[in-house]
């Protein structure tokens, strides 16, 4: 099929030679043109100028956020009195105790906003031991004096030197009304009798001990159980972390080295790819084409059988959960076989008429191999642009942390609602100033760190230029590939012609003269990113809401801001390339690169699917290879190399960790693939349009293409 020499059908897909084309006229023969241009000058300088503004800005609010904020905030927990545990008055007590830990789930998910409802103190450890306040006023009515030294309280309450009761304490919420053994989560002390979910409150629920609150209530293990199921889901996860990360402590050389392993795979495999896309590509059109043969023909089979069927056919077709009533049906084998048959015949027809461009872009994707073969530094490229996006995350990072810390602590105190309603006594409570009394008597007591409207309007300012840096470091990235591969294609005689080094001279021209055009490219990704991050925030916003209409609306726009997004990506991504190769600016560029595409819209489809296909096959295939590598021998299931073999809790977790590394590292070394199949595209384009094989307008691309389109340069 597809075999033999086949003629090009003209420069483009439509409108070759039409000067008049919607979408621009075929690119003209430049006599001087010899490449990526090396005389060029500074472009989009005004966005460049922005970007260096928007910079300092972001700078500025950094320091801001390192001089005002305190990251312990965030990090250690605040008392009801607003004191950081562990630090300042409260050094040496880095834990933080809940008088009444039930009142905290009866809050519900509004624990968020309104803070637990019940007193807080800092203290050194957590507790230990199951108490009762009736214990402490039982043995103080027996004896006859005041013995109230096992009583935890606030600061500055001394339960043996104060005048109230023990009663007095406990009902105005001065001294903790019981406890149970609690252990330290993220600077809480919550019940650790839920480390082991299966054997939940054992020892109070076998009746040995009944605790009661303030109010008298009775606090039983199922209770406390109800009340922090999640907690004890959370603890159950942190034990399996804990194991999991000593696993990966264990076995970290090893994964270190099977990760290299696929490093050295991932090279292996490009450079196969200029033998192995053709064979690839077809063959997997073929076995498509075979499956959905063999369905036709099992589905018409199938259809006839309960057909002829009595006891099948006539069946009525009704909704039902149980999937094997539906492969007694007749009206599934038919519409299985209609469905099956419509997509052979589809992707015959595909093969039968785009069979022409089909072997055009296998015959780049294997340019691409050569290019990198020829250019071996662009696989090792990746690194730079991924050290730079590290330092952009840990920058962010780090300046939203202190950002974050500057707001001011919030004190609520008791509202016109006494309703014994737990939430809404407490959602209803009022600002008020800490350490004085409200109209209720009650004290004011910490919630949260509230977010001042500046230090909103900050975060927010800092999450867009997270987006800016982000995704100027990946253009970056792309351009300078660009360039380098560029070269490589508009080199007369390759790989001699090619320059000394591509990539550090790409590099060059995109600092020097482009760093304005990437950051007018990043810029709008980054406008479209905001604006989506937008619209995820009123969705969540209306969850709860019963306007239809607005939901509706809500999520068309997020599906458009996707597909812009999207859209864009793929325009810059083209823009960068035509910019690193003539040197313009990125409206320019992107203009001419959308009408180049335009010109030949069926060929770049073509293109851009199986070339999608092939990195998808090669990175399922290099990180499948990493697996099944790594599961053997973490599985002990090579005999010769069991002494190497690490002792560990779940031997799947080093090789999971391997999969999700190889995975990344094929995504990287691919992502090289793709900018270079992606660049010798529109070059090859372009090559079509200002040559025509002459001995004055020669063809630039390789043999194998020239031979392919049935072209050929004429010698003088």
């Amino acid at each position: 099929m597809c075999g033999g020499k086949v003629e090009d059908d003209g420069s483009s897909d439509k409108g070759a030679g039409n000067s008049n084309s919607k979408f621009g006229t075929p690119k003209k023969y430049d006599p001087s043109f010899r490449g990526p241009i090396k005389n060029r000058s500074c472009t989009d300088v005004l966005c460049c100028l922005l970007f260096l503004v928007f910079i300092v800005g972001m700078i500025a609010c950094s320091v801001l956020g390192y001089v005002r904020g305190d990251p312990n905030k965030l990090i250690y927990p605040t008392d009801s009195e607003g004191n950081i545990c562990g630090t300042g008055d409260m050094t040496g007590k880095p834990n933080l105790l809940f008088f009444d830990f039930l009142k905290c789930s009866q809050m519900g998910a509004a624990v968020i906003s309104g803070g637990c409802p019940t007193p807080q103190i800092c203290v050194e450890n957590c507790t230990s031991s199951y108490y009762v306040y009736l214990e402490t006023l039982a043995r103080e009515t027996a004896s006859g004096g005041i013995s109230r030294d096992d009583m935890i309280c606030k600061n500055g309450v001394n339960p043996s030197t104060s005048n109230k009761t023990i009663q007095q304490l406990v009902t105005d919420e001065d001294c903790v009304s019981y406890t149970v053994p609690t252990t330290p989560v993220v600077g809480r002390c919550v019940p650790a009798i839920f480390k082991d979910i299966v054997d939940k409150a054992a020892e109070l629920t076998s009746g040995n001990k009944t605790l009661v609150n303030e109010n008298g209530a009775s606090i039983t293990g199922q209770v406390l159980e109800d009340a922090s199921y999640y907690m004890a889901l959370f603890m159950s996860a942190a034990e399996y972390g804990e194991r999991i990360f000593k696993d990966i402590l264990a076995s970290w050389w090893l994964i270190l080295v099977f990760l290299g392993m696929t490093m050295v795979l991932s090279f292996i495999w490009i450079v196969l790819m200029r033998w192995l896309a053709g064979i690839m590509v077809w063959l997997s059109i073929f076995l498509v084409m075979g499956g959905l043969g063999f369905c036709v023909y099992y589905s018409v089979t199938k259809y006839l059988e309960i057909s002829n069927n009595a006891d099948y056919n006539g069946l009525p077709v009704v909704f039902t959960t149980n999937l094997s009533y539906y492969t007694n049906l007749k009206e599934t084998w038919l519409a299985l076989g209609i469905l099956s048959a419509v997509l052979l015949l589809i992707i015959l027809l595909l093969v039968l008429f785009l069979c022409t461009r089909i072997r055009i872009a296998i015959e780049l994707i294997k340019e691409g191999s050569r290019a990198i073969g020829s250019m071996i530094f662009t696989l090792f490229w990746p690194i730079f642009p991924f050290i730079l996006q590290v330092g952009v995350v840990a920058y962010w990072g780090a300046s939203a942390i202190y950002i974050a810390s500057m707001g001011s602590a919030e004190y609520l105190g008791a509202g016109t609602n006494n309703t014994a309603d737990v939430v809404n006594y407490y959602l209803e409570r009022i600002p008020c100033t800490v350490n004085t009394s409200n109209t209720a008597g009650d004290l004011c007591e910490f919630v949260k760190y509230g977010g001042d409207e500046y230090t909103i309007f900050m975060q927010i300012y800092m999450l867009f230029m997270f987006f800016w840096c982000l995704n100027f470091v990946i253009a970056l990235g792309e351009m300078t590939l660009a360039g380098a591969f560029a070269s490589y294609y508009w080199a007369w005689e390759k790989p001699r012609d090619i320059p000394a080094f591509p990539i550090l001279g790409s590099l060059w021209r995109c600092i020097r003269y482009h760093f304005g055009t990437l950051a007018f490219g990043s810029l709008i990704i980054a406008i479209i990113q905001i604006i989506r991050v937008g619209l995820e925030y009123l969705d969540h916003k209306l969850k709860g809401s019963e306007n239809v209409v607005a939901k509706f609306f809500l999520k068309c726009l997020k599906c458009c801001f996707w597909c812009l997004e999207k859209f864009m990506k793929f325009l810059n991504r083209n823009a960068y390339i035509l910019t690193a190769v003539y040197g313009k600016n990125f409206c320019t560029s992107a203009k001419n690169a959308f009408f180049l595409i335009m010109r030949n819209i069926v060929r770049t489809v073509v293109l851009d699917k199986i070339a999608d296909f092939l990195l998808f096959l090669s990175k399922v295939f290099v990180t499948a290879g990493a697996f099944v590598g790594a599961f053997f021998w973490f599985q002990g299931s090579i005999p010769v190399f069991t002494d190497y073999v690490p002792s560990l809790n779940y031997y799947l977790t080093p090789v999971i960790v391997v999969m999700i590394g190889a995975y990344m590292i094929a995504c990287c070394f691919f992502s090289v693939y793709s900018m270079a199949v992606d660049t010798l595209f529109l070059c090859f384009l372009e090559d079509l349009e200002r040559h025509d094989g002459s001995a004055e307008k020669p063809y630039y691309m390789s043999k194998g293409l020239m031979s392919l389109l049935g072209k050929k340069n004429k010698k003088e």
